[in-house]
């Protein structure tokens, strides 16, 4: 979940963007469903870009074109009109315009944040911890800074490390299931009966209700995979929930298969994630650093297989 991750809000003021109606449907899709070898999978149509947004790139960029721009006003331009490229899936251009307002005002924690998490996705995590150390110094008390280093951590093969950002981010809301959820993942890299200890102990603090937990009921076998992917589209009101719960819920399946050798059904659960266009839900962004993971972890496997299958043909020769 953690949407824009920062959960920094994009103010649009200085720019007079108002009242303009979006082109998404509020009434809720029919899922359609696909046979699956747990049952019927979901799917959901690519989630569209909300047009309000396309509105606000074009008056932001109309915005910083001005001449007359404070170096205030100029950097949290290019932050917003940042924000809005990467909801877009336009992590390129959104990570110039973050570093463009870096340029113009260095103090801006957010921006660090967001470089931090870009460098992270292109596996650059050496910068990207840079990045993060420079929000935490400007905005100790940034939640989810520690998220997002802790992840970044994590896909950068530093667990011990990635649990302590991911136990503090768990400590500003023991209640949230993503938080648990996490931690978990990072746990389970070194001790994986102890992470499924502490996993038990952290649901009994979230809710019965929370959708998130069913994906801790998942991990902890709780349900079966068809179980869960039967109740996905559960208390679902719109078209937009359904994209963000799937995309939520196939990521998380894909790594439920990669934890227990299901490498290839887990590449098609990150396809799939992948397919739902959530571009800011943390679960979208790195399902393509899974789906990078799980091949390199197939083309392993092939090279194994085939070096046996050679030093047996040459024993028997």
């Amino acid at each position: 979940m953690f949407s824009r991750l920062s959960q920094s809000v994009i103010l649009l003021a200085v720019i007079g963007l108002a009242g303009c109606q979006s082109t998404n449907s509020s009434t809720a899709q029919e899922p359609v469903k696909a046979n699956s070898p747990f049952g019927q999978l979901i799917i959901s149509e690519p989630l569209p870009i909300d047009f309000k947004k396309e509105v606000a790139l074009a008056r932001i960029s109309d915005f910083l074109t001005k001449e007359d721009l404070t170096s205030e006003q100029r950097a949290k331009g290019f932050y917003d009109r940042g924000l809005l490229y990467d909801s877009f899936g336009l992590p390129s251009l959104a990570r110039i315009d973050f570093n463009r307002a870096l340029r113009v005002n260095p103090q801006m924690a957010d921006a660090y944040n967001f470089i931090g998490v870009h460098y992270t996705l292109i596996g650059q995590f050496d910068k990207a911890y840079e990045a993060f150390d420079a929000t935490i110094e400007l905005a100790p008390e940034h939640q989810y800074v520690y998220l997002n280093r802790g992840v970044s951590l994590h896909y950068g093969g530093k667990p011990k490390l990635a649990i302590e950002d991911l136990t503090k981010f768990h400590e500003f809301d023991k209640t949230d299931p993503y938080r648990v959820i996490w931690r978990y993942l990072a746990q389970n890299k070194l001790d994986k009966a102890g992470a499924l200890k502490q996993l038990r102990v952290s649901r009994e603090g979230i809710e019965a209700n929370v959708w998130g937990r069913q994906i801790i009921d998942l991990f902890l076998m709780n349900i079966s995979q068809a179980q869960f992917i039967d109740g996905l589209s559960r208390n679902i009101e719109n078209p937009t929930q359904l994209a963000e719960r799937l995309c939520e819920a196939y990521f998380y399946l894909g790594v439920f298969a990669r934890m227990y050798d299901q490498p290839e059904l887990a590449l098609n659960y990150f396809k799939l994630a992948l397919s739902t266009n959530v571009y800011e839900f943390v679960e979208h962004r790195f399902a393509r650093r899974e789906l990078l993971e799980t091949r390199l972890e197939l083309h392993k496997q092939k090279q194994i297989a085939h070096e046996k299958q050679r030093a047996e043909a040459g024993k028997s020769s």
